[in-house]
């Protein structure tokens, strides 16, 4: 059975309309559901008995199940879910003092093979529908009776190699009559595919976009990146250049620091020279060790002076708040864990 909560609103309109309804039934099928919390169709009061009957015979309104929880010390929670078909996956609420930011799956597993990510320890298996990403966003509000305020496309797989759902669910959740969660507090994160990038900046949506770059040069970014091999730094850095000049929107650089492969003054040198003239900012990420990786997180003393060398050379850049180092923070390890056990 198919799940309403990956209709669009246009979507879930022409759902209405082919089985004889009215459009503004599913506007109100829609405010049920995202903004009033309701998931039972026989609890939508203003709907008929008959269409009630119909929307349960076509559609299902489940929720994902929570198989664990880890809750961090700084408020971090990391949830392991399990989908309809038996899979699993994380997804993670961070607390920050201008709201609640939800961490999202787009991939059941990924292939993307990034060195250093616990992602990429089980393969891909499948995209997720943009109902199951929409879930991860219920089933964490049911949870914790509060609103998610921001979302970040950040968890296991690319979202880029599964691009068609992951744009359903931005236009699902930024809807003014669902979540209304607005395009600048969504953020989509991509390794590099680069011919995504130039689709995305016809988009017309203004969600941050965030690359993984995590190299200041394409020897250690190949090492650490297959991807990289595919489409260089001078490629993807054509690629970012043209998706400022049509968004008129600042791309976010992720980079990880890693001890003693990335992490010198010289790297920082490198990175300043690859992001001069571009609307960017630098998100400097401390590393949360992954055992079967066996990269290091690079020592307080490195993070500064490559902070402080990348602002001396005019880079913005700012160092990510480290959330949930206590429990199981990097993306994946919940779901290897779970999967090595089984």
């Amino acid at each position: 059975m198919n799940s309403i909560y990956g209709l669009t609103p246009e979507q879930m309109t022409d759902a209405f309309l082919s089985i004889g309804e009215k459009k503004f039934r599913a506007q109100q099928v829609f405010e049920w559901i995202y903004r009033k919390d309701v998931y039972d169709f026989s609890k939508m009061t203003n709907l008929s008995k008959d269409l009630q009957a119909k929307l349960s015979d076509n559609y299902s309104t489940d929720l994902l199940e929570i198989v664990e929880k880890q809750v961090s010390r700084d408020g971090t929670t990391k949830y392991l879910l399990q989908l309809e078909d038996g899979g699993y996956i994380e997804t993670v609420l961070m607390i920050h003092p201008y709201g609640k930011s939800l961490c999202v799956t787009s991939q059941l597993g990924c292939n993307m093979g990034c060195k250093f990510c616990a992602s990429g320890l089980l393969k891909k298996q499948r995209n997720l529908t943009a109902a199951e990403m929409v879930q991860q966003i219920l089933t964490v509000q049911h949870d914790q009776n509060e609103r998610v305020t921001h979302v970040v496309i950040m968890g296991t797989g690319e979202p880029f190699d599964n691009y068609d759902h992951v744009m359903n669910f931005i236009y699902i959740i930024n809807a003014a009559k669902g979540l209304a969660i607005g395009a600048r507090h969504i953020t989509l994160s991509t390794c590099g595919l680069v011919p995504k990038i130039y689709d995305f900046a016809n988009e017309g949506i203004q969600v941050n976009l965030a690359i993984s770059l995590h190299a200041s040069n394409d020897e250690i970014r190949n090492e650490l990146m297959p991807i990289n091999k595919t489409y260089p730094m001078d490629v993807l850095r054509t690629a970012i250049k043209d998706y400022i000049e049509k968004t008129n929107r600042r791309v976010t650089l992720e980079y990880i620091l890693l001890k003693d492969v990335n992490d010198d003054v010289t790297n920082a040198r490198q990175l300043a020279h690859y992001l001069r003239g571009l609307n960017v900012y630098v998100n400097l990420i401390p590393y949360n060790a992954v055992n079967e990786h066996g990269f290091k997180k690079s020592p307080a003393s490195r993070i500064e002076a490559f902070k402080d060398e990348l602002i001396r050379l005019r880079i913005n850049c700012t160092l990510r708040k480290e959330h949930g180092g206590d429990i199981d923070g990097a993306c994946g390890q919940l779901r290897a864990k779970k999967e090595r056990r089984l």
